[in-house]
């Protein structure tokens, strides 16, 4: 029985994809009270932020019940992998989100891997180590190019994808050595997959996924496709190439399995499945799954999504998507990602940001993340600080909104890529 009474909402997290959902879920009907925890200035336009651990179960359980909520709403995958959904079960408390056992998709590298093999999810090939000789042995009697995965939550910078040998033997030897801490205490080593990469996002209550949309990201920190990895420079959404066909192949022969294999395993997977895809002369592989929104994909599929967010994620929760058909605007979504110096390294925070207002005024959202207040004063507080989000007839046009409007931001210690959607521009062109 889907809720048609307001509610009061709790959502958990504090970057740019729970100023993205805190900024939908307050525009629904259903949602009486938006909760959120810590959240950042940003989210605080759309709700209260609470000052709460949540990696403080009982915690967060005591704030829920002192507050009335009805529903919590995890944001990002730590909480996830660390069994706060399970936690709020134990307590009567609903919640949307896979629980610890589902959520290992993303917690465990090796894990997924693994699945995909039992249920002929089409992934590239792989081995799995925990000590750092067997791994070189086995890079030195294989072909290069090969990628070396932390198994464990490595926020978006467990990957190396390793040209060289040299390269790749580096990899492990930090990431076994202790250089990643427990995310890095076994490695997975992959094939290198040929292709161009896109993301598909699927709602999923247990038995049925239903598609909530697709996008590209940029996840090199300098224009075209320079630099170390991050946590993601900028996306846009839908992905000009995952076209129906594609989205319904992806849908039938990765999500669906992936699902079937999950409740089979007695581990039935509920919430948000992001597929990252390599799209290979030989169909769709999986390169990993997320098992939340991803960021700064969040930041251009809220935007688009007509339909009331809410509804979705309560059918999702209670096992029910039967029906459900999310609508969507017609059009593009580009974010463009502002980071504080230094980043994807040590960075550089207290620096202070001015012009939102201004940029909003172009005709843009900005999405807060890494910012704090200190007084009057909006200031870097991370290493990804701000998305600035524009809507378009296409991606060029949404391109040259978001631009626009990010120029307005005064804020000349931060930097970002100039080039986010330009593969998508060039097709368009």
């Amino acid at each position: 029985m889907r809720d048609q009474h307001p509610l009061t909402l709790l959502l958990i997290g504090s970057g740019g994809r729970e100023h993205a959902l805190a900024w939908k879920l307050a525009q629904s009907p259903l949602c009486r009270r938006l909760l959120i925890a810590p959240g950042n200035p940003g989210t605080a336009a759309h709700g209260t932020n609470l000052a709460l651990d949540v990696t403080d179960h009982a915690a967060v359980i005591a704030a829920c019940r002192r507050e009335g909520v009805d529903v919590v709403v995890v944001g990002p995958e730590a909480p996830l992998v660390a069994g706060l959904v399970d936690a709020l079960a134990e307590a009567g408390i609903r919640a949307f989100g896979p629980n610890a056992a589902a959520a290992q998709l993303e917690g465990s590298k090796a894990f997924t891997k693994e699945l995909c093999r039992e249920f002929a999810i089409p992934t590239a090939g792989f081995a799995r180590f925990r000590d750092v000789a067997p791994a070189l042995a086995y890079l030195r009697a294989g072909r290069i190019p090969v990628v070396v995965k932390a198994d464990g939550l490595a926020a978006g910078k467990g990957v190396v994808v390793a040209e060289t040998l040299e390269q790749a033997e580096a990899a492990v030897e930090n990431m076994l050595g202790g250089g990643m801490g427990a995310a890095g205490a076994e490695v997975v080593i992959e094939e290198c997959m040929v292709g161009e990469e896109a993301s598909l996002f699927a709602l999923c209550d247990g038995t049925r996924a239903v598609l909530l949309g697709t996008a590209q990201d940029h996840k090199r920190v300098h224009d075209g496709d320079k630099g170390p990895n991050t946590g993601g420079m900028g996306a846009y959404s839908p992905a000009p190439v995952l076209t129906p066909e594609l989205e319904a192949e992806v849908m039938e022969r990765i999500i669906r399995p992936t699902l079937d294999g999950m409740r089979a395993r007695g581990t039935p997977f509920s919430g948000i499945l992001y597929a990252g895809l390599m799209l290979t002369e030989e169909g769709p592989m999986l390169i990993e799954y997320n098992t939340r929104f991803g960021d700064p994909e969040c930041e251009v599929l809220m935007p688009r999504l007509a339909s009331d967010l809410v509804p979705l994620l309560l059918a999702a929760a209670a096992g029910d998507l039967s029906g459900v058909v999310p609508e969507w605007r017609d059009e593009v979504a580009l974010t463009v990602i502002m980071a504080a110096p230094g980043y994807p390294g040590t960075v550089a925070k207290g620096s202070e940001i001015r012009g939102l207002a201004e940029a909003e005024a172009a005709g843009a959202l900005v999405f807060q993340a890494g910012t704090k207040r200190d007084g009057d004063r909006l200031v870097a507080d991370g290493g990804r600080v701000l998305a600035v989000t524009a809507l378009g007839r296409d991606v060029r046009e949404a391109q040259g909104r978001a631009y626009a409007a990010l120029d307005r931001i005064d804020w000349p210690e931060g930097f970002c890529r100039r080039d986010i959607g330009w593969r998508a521009v060039a097709r368009e062109t």
